[in-house]
């Protein structure tokens, strides 16, 4: 019966070690193998799952548009405070691609991406054909521009409004006010102020945003390192922007803004905006899940928009007014426009204040990205950005009125989309579920070793007692044999009957 016990014994030993030694395998080599095939997928190379993701981004964006519909315009014009109200969503369904897909040497791609819009009548809160009382964003943009020019100029330009019935609120429909609406002023200011403006025959405040792209970006491809996959190059050809006031505002920092680099840290990171004609950097706020897949999600920092008083750094985005408000009027053609968090969210409650109608808050408003940290890949994000117009009296030009300096918020818009479908499945299956199942089989095969090599370590101790039991045993009964058997020849009595029978016979 020992040596079944003993084979029994090293068979159980046997495999608890084949189980330790896997789970230790796994433990030192899966997180390698899994690195391994994040850094292989997510580089911009076309042999990678996420570079057809890259390339026509699968995700469906959506584009949902807020204006602010001007409720008093004749009272705004006597000096009262302009009340507003929101009117929307109106909204599009976006498409991206890329085209001029270009591999360079030096370890960077360069490409166009186009964006192409669509309404959504049944997801809208309206139609493009709604009528809306807004600011003439053309005049009054153009009155601020020219106020420090001579005064026959500005009257010359005030006769040749008045001559084109040009007022400082208009009636329009959303579909003019997005896409482009002729009008005759523009004519007008390039025949008095030559290349004042580039426009020609229409003015729109998206006109320039359907069917066209964003600039040519390059950025790295990480397929010599990974750490600089997504980064951009350059810009247009550009490695800094001239548009501001410090080389720190005008570096081009970060990504394009649709992915970044894997393995993030839960600190921060950046991307440039063309839109914005700057590099934007988001702070993490906290950890989540989206789908079941592990999230980082980032948020706009309260010094984002704010002025060079409240935060030195961004001193070169000025001439500054209050904070939480961007002055973007160096990128688009020296117009009195401004950036900010949709209803002034995070910025200078006089800025609220100064209007009626607007109510902001956190979870309406502020704006974030849910990025997966192994890939550097968002799953959800709502990019909101609000559009204002300066506007005030300007001497000289009566179409102004009395109006009393405002920053008059024109609308606000979010570009959102989440990961979902068979994308988040092949995404879900490949980078979370295959790793974490590696990640729990490592423990698995640890685990399951320790009962194998204890029950062999039992058994051998077992099968080694018994034996020396048995051979104890055996000598103990020899010596008790030889004993009895001495004894027995001591103790027995003399034959002396048998001795006289035989005698006698």
């Amino acid at each position: 019966m020992a040596a079944p016990r003993r084979r029994l014994s090293v068979g159980l030993g046997l495999a608890g070690a084949a189980f330790a030694l896997v789970g230790v395998c796994l433990l030192l080599l899966g997180p390698l193998i899994i690195k391994e095939q994040v850094v292989k997928n997510v580089r911009i190379d076309p042999s990678s799952i996420s570079f057809s993701m890259w390339k026509d981004i699968p995700v469906p964006f959506y584009m949902s548009v807020y204006f602010f519909e001007v409720l008093n315009s004749n009272e705004i014009l006597q000096g009262a405070k302009p009340v507003l109200n929101q009117r929307g969503p109106y909204v599009y369904r976006e498409f991206r691609y890329k085209t001029n897909i270009t591999f360079h040497d030096n370890d960077t791609v360069s490409f166009l991406e186009y964006r192409r819009l669509f309404f959504q009548p049944d997801l809208s809160n309206g139609t493009e054909e709604d009528y809306l009382v807004v600011p003439n964003i053309l005049m009054l943009g153009v009155a601020v521009m020219m106020e420090d020019l001579p005064n026959f100029v500005k009257l010359l330009l005030s006769g040749a409004l008045g001559g084109l019935k040009q007022k400082a609120f208009i009636n329009r429909t959303v579909g003019e006010i997005m896409w482009g609406y002729e009008d005759p002023l523009i004519d007008a200011i390039n025949a008095i102020v030559p290349g004042l403006i580039p426009l020609k025959e229409k003015f729109g405040l998206f006109i320039e945003l359907n069917s066209s792209h964003s600039g040519l970006f390059t950025v790295n491809t990480g397929m010599k390192n990974i750490s600089r996959v997504h980064m951009v190059d350059s810009w247009n050809g550009l490695k800094k922007v001239n548009y501001w006031r410090s080389n720190e505002c005008n570096m081009i920092n970060g990504t394009s803004g649709e992915m970044w680099p894997p393995f993030m840290t839960p600190t921060s990171l950046e991307f440039y905006s063309p839109d914005a004609c700057r590099s934007m950097t988001l702070v993490y706020e906290q950890s989540g899940k989206f789908e079941g897949v592990p999230t980082y999600r980032f948020v706009a920092p309260k010094t984002l928009f704010a002025n060079g008083t409240d935060y030195p750094p961004n001193e070169g985005f000025c001439p500054c007014m209050q904070s939480g408000i961007q002055n973007i009027s160096t990128c688009r053609l020296n117009a009195p426009m401004f950036l900010s968090h949709p209803h002034f969210y995070n910025a200078d409650p006089a800025l609220v204040d100064a209007v009626e109608g607007l109510h902001p808050n956190k979870d309406q408003h502020a704006l974030f990205l849910d990025v997966h940290p192994m890939t550097g890949i968002p799953m959800n994000c709502s990019i909101k950005l609000q559009l204002n117009l300066y506007i005030k009296q300007v001497s000289g030009i009566i179409q102004t009125g009395r109006i009393k300096p405002v920053v008059l918020p024109l609308l606000w818009f979010a570009e959102s989309g989440y990961i979902e479908g068979s994308v988040l499945k092949q995404f879900y299956t490949n980078l979370v579920l295959i790793p974490s199942l590696l990640d729990c089989l490592q423990y698995i095969f640890l685990v399951l070793s320790v009962p194998f090599i204890i029950s062999a370590v039992v058994l051998w101790r077992t099968s080694q007692e018994k034996c020396s039991l048995f051979w104890s045993s055996n000598k103990k009964n020899s010596d008790s044999n030889k004993a009895n058997q001495a004894t027995s020849a001591k103790k027995l009595p003399p034959v002396k009957g048998m001795a006289l029978r035989e005698a006698r016979l």
